[in-house]
């Protein structure tokens, strides 16, 4: 049933509410970046290549994009609180039986799961900061979002690869549920309920009504398009094949290859809510998403064309790409104010199951163009890719990118009003 009845709701308890799915968010991101320190713990004990080690990591991606848009409807509908909570439960028993896991089925079926339940972090965050945050904080709100979610992908890159070397990747996996569990208390317990106004202003509004009224907006899909293309270089070099490639081709650790990496979530987590503030301040969407479009895409192509030796030049050429890449979340607010504010979360759902998306196709097709021509190198049990078959199947993105910049030529501009 839609909640009950609730009492207003203070300043202190919205921004204690925003906190908390942000921590959520951010607990997704370690999830998703995870099996990237866990590579070769992972082809090892499952004999697998990197085609099915991506297929292995896109179960989370596939879930979690599938998913995305009932979240949204379900959002607009019941609110987040009880959503929320019971997702982070369910993912806390997700974690326990991918860590116990005997199979590539099992395991997949696991990080599904996971996928699956962390899902609801996003949407529900959002729908947090449009209920009980001021319009005009939204785009800031929504880059101080993808900050704690880097901030989670930076923690699951050298540090949670240091867990691993300590516990190993099972026992890693299950405090990363013990995490979960804790999570999902302090959303419960914290996170208010909605008024009566916000309900019957939501829940008065079909959720079918509100799918249709999104889906054929035409701009919902040029903000999608532009996801896609953005967030596919973090998701799928950051996520999982920019340490192996570190490691295989320039001869890095996979420690030191997790903190070089990490990079890329740093340049985003501290351009996120730049951008965000910058684009509420200038009174402009679309500026900021071309001029960040453009650089990711000039620092991936110097990235995998002229790979600095030097290792400082080389996180801060990642650095940018996660920088320019950042720009994205000012998409966020584009897609809320191009549709009916009644469907917001909606909206953002549909947005956002083409942006984890990417990540659902491309990490397996960068893995299954390095097993295209695979020269049968393997090391401890795992396959080891040339620096040629790296060059091929990350080039894929810069097709990714180019894509992202086009769309965005065709982004009708906001000037951070609700048009709809």
């Amino acid at each position: 049933m839609p909640e009950a009845h609730a009492a207003p709701v203070s300043r202190r308890q919205a921004i204690v509410a925003f906190s908390l799915g942000t921590i959520f968010f951010g607990y997704a991101f370690v999830q998703r970046v995870s099996p990237s320190v866990m590579t070769s713990e992972l082809m090892s004990d499952f004999a697998v290549g990197g085609a099915a080690l991506g297929s292995l990591s896109a179960f989370y991606f596939y879930a979690y994009a599938s998913i995305q848009l009932p979240v949204g409807m379900l959002t607009d509908h019941f609110g987040p609180r009880k959503l929320m909570s019971f997702a982070a439960a369910l993912c806390a028993l997700a974690s326990i039986g991918f860590a116990f896991s005997d199979s590539l089925l099992t395991a997949s079926l696991g990080r599904a799961l996971i996928g699956g339940t962390v899902a609801f972090g996003f949407v529900g965050t959002l729908a947090i900061a449009g209920y009980w945050f001021k319009p005009a904080q939204y785009a800031l709100l929504a880059g101080l979002l993808q900050t704690v979610g880097m901030s989670g992908a930076i923690f699951g890159q050298a540090p949670l690869r240091q867990m691993v070397e300590s516990l190993g990747w099972r026992g890693t996996v299950l405090v990363l549920a013990l995490v979960a569990l804790v999570i999902s208390v302090l959303l419960f317990w914290l996170v208010p309920l909605r008024s009566s106004e916000q309900k019957q202003h939501r829940t008065q509004h079909g959720i079918l009504k509100g799918l249709k009224a999104v889906t054929i907006n035409p701009q919902t899909w040029v903000c999608s398009i532009i996801g896609f293309g953005m967030a596919s270089t973090m998701l799928a070099f950051g996520g999982l094949w920019g340490v192996p490639w570190l490691n295989n081709v320039h001869g890095y650790t996979t420690t030191e290859a997790a903190a070089v990496t990490s990079m890329l979530f740093v340049g985003w987590a501290i351009f996120s809510p730049l951008c965000g503030w910058a684009s509420d301040r200038m009174g402009r969407r679309n500026i900021i998403l071309l001029a960040g479009s453009i650089t990711a895409l000039v620092a991936l192509t110097s990235l995998i064309f002229y790979t600095p030796a030097n290792t400082p030049l080389l996180m801060l050429l990642i650095f940018v790409m996660g920088a320019g890449g950042s720009a994205m979340t000012v998409c966020f607010g584009s897609v809320k104010e191009l549709n009916d504010a009644n469907y917001s979360s909606t909206s953002l759902g549909l947005m956002n199951m083409c942006i984890v998306g990417s990540g659902a196709v491309m990490q397996p097709l960068i893995g299954w163009l390095l097993d295209l021509n695979w020269n049968g190198e393997l090391l401890d049990g795992a396959r080891v890719y040339s620096a040629g078959n790296y060059t091929v199947a990350l080039g894929s993105l810069l097709v990714t990118n180019l894509t992202a910049i086009f769309a965005a030529l065709f982004l009708r501009e906001t000037n951070c009003r609700q048009l709809s």
